[in-house]
């Protein structure tokens, strides 16, 4: 069991905090501990003698870390529905993320009929040194069994994962090998990259996306910038459709690079927080270079401060649908045990002045659901079913009308397609029996697969293949009978999902979005914007 002290410490970040606003410090507390007791009790002394009361005079020995973990979320919980505790396990995921590296052995898997599947080795990586492939499927784990069982992939990673310089062993099946094939691998560095793709989409416009505002963002996006801009990039796509946020430091730093000396990026204000105000320096490289920034429903945060600072100073055009609405700036505060907890310090306000914080609602459960809510509403297929809050009203640089309140809304607006839509896409798509399909075709031709280069050639090989028919065929015998009734567009949909899939697992994650956004219609209106 923890000691007293340090869960007196843990709850003081929290009550102090909160309740009297001032440093944090044991000594502090004791010190004006005389004074407290002569006037009415505090909510940190009520706690803290809760504590003390627990851990000498409750009947049984308690285990407070238990206790602990359900406390801090139920006290953060009344707070903002971004405030929040993690355990020391989704700490450290989140801290990867964001920091740009990780230790472990440089590999991708996924879990398929109760098996590891290698879905592709991190070039340079530990694996990929020793020799690992694509295609293996590991039995052992430091010689326990890790197949024929249903394990979490969070097990997988717990074991895989560890300390630079450290090894693990594992024992993979391999195709055309009648044994095991054992591999001891020593864990290393493995980078966590914040842009998923950045190519040439036409001649002259350059596109990248960036899936999180970490670290090592900002020098991922100007080492992409600088290699486009060799390619000849007169336009930019940047986007930002799925990207939940990360540090708003980055944020100001890379939307730095498109805005002219002077123009107000964001500004931060909280209660124990003064006014911060972020201005470009005038410093950036591509400050006339036209630009396009698209966003969804899911972008967020970071993602949101980036594009709020290009809207309201006019710099360029937003496509897509509203974003999240998320305008709080948390800060962490982790703990000796690997656990942390972040807390809203601060909302950060747009050029305009606007607030996107969308309303929490009544409940945490109102505030999960409004993305729902909004589909459920039409706001995903008609502009004009977006609520905008006519009581929040702000105009850009140039004088342009933006609302807050709730997101970010594009200067023109993309519904979601769902002309292929059928319910024999959704039925293959739960079943999951694409992802399983895609992996062992792929599986079945590493050979061949090894000597394609790009996404049209591997389109090429498929249509000669007819593997849609074969796909139907396989999904018949697996419980999905073939429909000869479907659309064109259905079946466009489904060649799409399809082959995306296939060259996911055939190639990498930017040959595979380079083929998807061939048929995304946002990435249509982008292209014809900056025409």
């Amino acid at each position: 069991m923890k000691t007293l002290k340090k869960i007196i410490q843990i709850l003081f970040v929290l009550t102090m905090g909160f309740f009297l606003g001032i440093e944090v410090m044991i000594g502090i507390f004791k010190r004006h501990r005389p004074q407290f007791e002569m006037g009415a009790t505090t909510g940190s002394q009520k706690v803290e003698t809760l504590i003390r009361a627990i851990d000498r005079k409750y009947v049984d020995v308690v285990d407070m870390d238990s206790i602990m973990d359900r406390v801090l979320p139920t006290i953060l919980e009344e707070l903002d529905p971004h405030s929040a505790y993690y355990p020391a396990e989704e700490t450290q995921v989140s801290n990867d993320e964001l920091h740009g590296s990780f230790s472990g052995i440089g590999i991708q898997f996924s879990m398929q009929d109760d098996t590891i599947r290698v879905n592709s080795v991190i070039r340079g990586g530990p694996s990929e040194k020793v020799g690992v492939l694509a295609g293996d499927r590991i039995v052992l784990i430091n010689d326990s069994v890790f197949a024929g069982k249903k394990i979490p992939s969070n097990e997988v990673v717990k074991n895989l994962k560890g300390p630079k310089g450290t090894t693990v062993k594992i024992s993979v099946k391999r195709n055309g090998e009648p044994n095991l094939v054992d591999f001891t691998i020593e864990r290393g560095d493995i980078p966590v990259k914040s842009i998923d793709a950045a190519y040439m989409i036409t001649d002259e416009t350059g596109y990248i996306m960036i899936n999180k505002f970490g670290e090592t963002t900002f020098a991922e996006m100007m080492i992409s910038l600088a290699e486009l801009s060799n390619k000849g990039m007169k336009k930019l796509i940047i986007d930002l459709r799925s990207n939940s946020g990360g540090y708003l430091g980055a944020a100001i730093q890379m939307v730095n690079e498109f805005l002219p000396k002077n123009d107000l990026i964001v500004y931060t204000q909280g209660a124990h927080n003064p006014m911060a105000k972020q201005f470009a320096d005038g410093r950036g490289h591509y400050k006339t270079l036209p630009l396009v920034v698209l966003i969804d429903e899911s972008s967020a945060s970071a993602a949101e401060i980036f594009t709020g600072a290009i809207q309201d100073n006019d710099r360029g055009t937003v496509v897509g649908r509203r974003s999240f609405g998320k305008g709080l700036v948390q800060e962490p505060i982790e703990f000796d045990d690997g656990s942390s907890i972040r807390i809203t310090i601060a909302r950060y306000y747009t050029p305009s002045g606007r607030c996107i914080q969308k309303p929490y609602g009544e409940s945490d459960e109102d505030y999960a659901m409004d993305i729902v809510k909004r589909y459920e509403h039409g706001e995903f297929f008609n502009a004009d079913s977006i609520k905008q809050n006519e009581n929040e009203v702000f105009k850009t640089k140039g004088g342009r009308t933006v609302y807050g309140g709730g997101g970010i809304m594009p200067d023109i607006f993309v519904a979601q397609d769902t002309t292929g839509y059928s319910q024999y896409y959704s039925d293959v798509v739960r079943k999951s029996l694409v992802n399983k399909y895609s992996f062992k075709y792929v599986d079945d031709r590493r050979a061949e697969f090894s000597k394609f280069k790009t996404y049209s050639d591997i389109v090429d090989y498929l249509d000669a293949d007819n593997v849609l028919s074969k796909f139907y065929d396989y999904a018949a015998r697996n419980g999905v009978k073939r429909d000869n009734s479907l659309s064109a567009p259905a079946r466009k949909q489904m060649r799409t999902y399809l082959y995306g899939n296939i060259i996911y697992d055939a190639l990498d994650m930017q040959d595979y979005i380079s083929f998807i956004n061939l048929t995304d219609p946002t990435i249509d209106k982008a292209i014809e914007v900056l025409k």
